[in-house]
């Protein structure tokens, strides 16, 4: 597989008067899975969406291999590039398998068929993201966490080199977050695909992600391994609130222990310590 790079460089975005995204700077670590988090507003799906050139940004460029994304080619893009965005419609009445097979179209030239090779992609996809038996019922007939699955099948089915993907987990249980989430790293490991994603869950983000990327305000706050990025001070600035990190005993990644106004264990006195430690 080819290894792509994917830069940001003084990027400048938003929607009508309001700018999101300002002077912002950001290289996608190529092979690696990248989170990006923070506060809601702060310009995560925006940086996303101008990385992918759904959003042309104001100022700045967005380079794919040294050159900008507005110069590549349609087509030739969507073989490298793929994006599952935050809110994606399906066309009425389709069914998840033509849906699924709809991220084939960039491997196929303007008279190409439909080949073994699109067949055994898509069953892949479906098969890895445990949709196979919904592949002949209508999209708009299915739950929101089996669409959202069923939108990550076409995603995968694209096979691409660079996968976007904003608030993947979205709709789904826990269960099915994890499932997503091992996919999605397997797909990393496996193919060495360059996985970058907008995540809620902080502890899954450094879990799961080689890199984090925390924005503020329409800029990063701060980058880096998750040991680096979740810290006590970085939670506090990016999301305003207090917070203890402690070791995960599964993955040896840091963990988020939010500090709200209730349910806190009352501080032990010495004497309540000495007694504990007489009467254990």
């Amino acid at each position: 597989m080819t290894v792509h790079s994917l830069v940001a460089t003084g990027l400048s975005a938003g929607y009508g008067e309001t700018e999101i995204l300002q002077m912002l700077d950001f290289a996608v670590p190529p092979g690696k899975v990248t989170a990006i988090v923070g506060a809601n507003a702060c310009g995560k799906s925006t940086l996303l969406r101008t990385m992918s050139r759904l959003l042309a940004p104001r100022q700045g460029q967005v380079l794919l291999d040294g050159k900008s994304i507005h110069r590549t080619p349609s087509r030739e893009l969507a073989r490298i590039l793929g994006l599952l965005p935050q809110s994606p419609i399906a066309p009425e009445g389709i069914t998840v398998a033509d849906l699924v097979g709809r991220g084939r179209h960039p491997h196929q030239g303007l008279f190409s068929r439909w080949t073994r090779k699109d067949d055994e992609a898509v069953d892949a996809a479906l098969t890895a993201t445990k949709t196979s038996e919904l592949a002949e019922r209508p999209v708009d007939e299915l739950s929101g966490g089996q669409r959202q699955r069923v939108w990550i099948a076409m995603a995968l089915a694209q096979q691409t080199e660079l996968l976007l993907l904003d608030e993947p987990t979205t709709f789904l249980d826990i269960s099915h977050q994890v499932e997503v989430l091992d996919l999605l790293t397997d797909l990393n490991h496996s193919r060495g695909t360059t996985i970058v994603m907008v995540l809620h869950d902080l502890n899954l983000a450094a879990r799961y992600c080689d890199h984090l990327v925390a924005m503020a305000g329409g800029r990063v706050h701060v980058s880096g391994a998750p040991q680096q990025v979740l810290t006590v001070e970085n939670v506090r600035d990016v999301f305003g609130l207090e917070s203890r990190i402690i070791i995960d005993p599964t993955s040896g990644r840091p963990i988020m222990l939010p500090i709200g106004r209730h349910r806190m264990v009352e501080p032990k006195t010495d004497l309540q310590l000495a007694t504990q430690e007489e009467n254990p």
